[in-house]
């Protein structure tokens, strides 16, 4: 038995027991709450037991050290915006949330041990926002700390710059992780799906086209960090109002076509 197919196993006994073990509530009745507490954890403790991941941590251990490295060498004042601008937000969080983002949940369908998961009481959108804030944990603490840390050795852990890092960077792990749990539902190639997007749209069509922008994360992180950084070697294209609304926007549209997409699951793994 895979870690996955285990970890589904465990999840389709314990919200019965819970449950069960409650006054008033009987086994087998729908399990209150947003987000399950079984899914969120048991989806930490899989994703993190596997071999993947310590790729997580390969990215923001480059941003830290090549930070460090600048911060002795380069004696340009504009590096700290502009590297952490475009290596952050376009490399170290975007791969890190399509990495997470579509293993917490994708993993599981890829082998059919979603299965055991749908057969529980938990409702489908409980089921989708427990592993989507699973993977916002795990890319905030792979990404967005890295990515402050990195600020923090430019310019100092308290200046605008590295405190508006911070806040872009937990931004888009929040959509990110949306946009890539969802794609795992969808389709069975969400990585390849999920580097395309990053590639053609963000990375090619967002710096030509301008309309691109008001549907690329990448130009909401940055939207959200020049609001409190207010440098322009940060190259943001939006104001702060547009990226948390289309920010918003987004995150919801994806989070409730996932929770669709997986209630048209059969029990068998496949899509009716």
């Amino acid at each position: 038995m895979t870690q996955q197919s285990r970890m589904s196993h465990r999840m389709s006994q314990e919200p019965d027991m819970a449950a069960a073990g409650r006054p008033g509530k009987r086994a087998g009745s729908p399990v209150s709450g947003v987000v399950n507490g079984v899914v969120l954890r048991l989806t930490l403790r899989a994703t993190m037991g596997r071999k993947r991941a310590l790729i997580f941590a390969i990215a923001p251990v480059i941003l830290i050290g090549v930070s460090a490295l600048l911060k002795l060498t380069a004696h340009s004042p504009v590096w700290p915006p502009e590297f952490l601008g475009v290596f952050g937000f376009t490399v170290v969080i975007p791969l890190t949330a399509l990495i997470i983002g579509t293993s917490v949940i994708g993993a599981e369908i890829d082998d059919g041990s979603i299965v055991h998961l749908l057969a529980t009481p938990v409702r489908r959108l409980s089921v989708i926002l427990s592993k989507f804030t699973a993977a916002v944990i795990l890319t905030a603490a792979f990404g967005a700390i890295p990515e402050y840390l990195a600020g923090a050795i430019a310019t100092g852990p308290a200046s605008k710059l590295a405190i508006g890092l911070f806040a872009g960077a937990l931004a888009a792990s929040v959509i990110y992780n949306a946009l890539f749990v969802m794609l795992s539902v969808v389709t069975s190639r969400a990585i390849a799906v999920g580097l395309l997007y990053l590639l053609v749209w963000e990375g090619l069509l967002g710096n030509l086209v301008g309309g691109v922008r008001l549907l690329s994360v990448d130009q909401y992180a940055l939207g959200i960090s020049n609001s409190v950084a207010h440098n322009a070697n940060l190259h943001a294209h939006l104001t702060l109002s547009t990226a948390i609304g289309m920010g918003i926007v987004v995150t919801c549209i994806a989070l409730a076509f996932a929770a669709r997409r997986l209630s048209s699951f059969s029990l068998k793994g496949d899509a009716v």
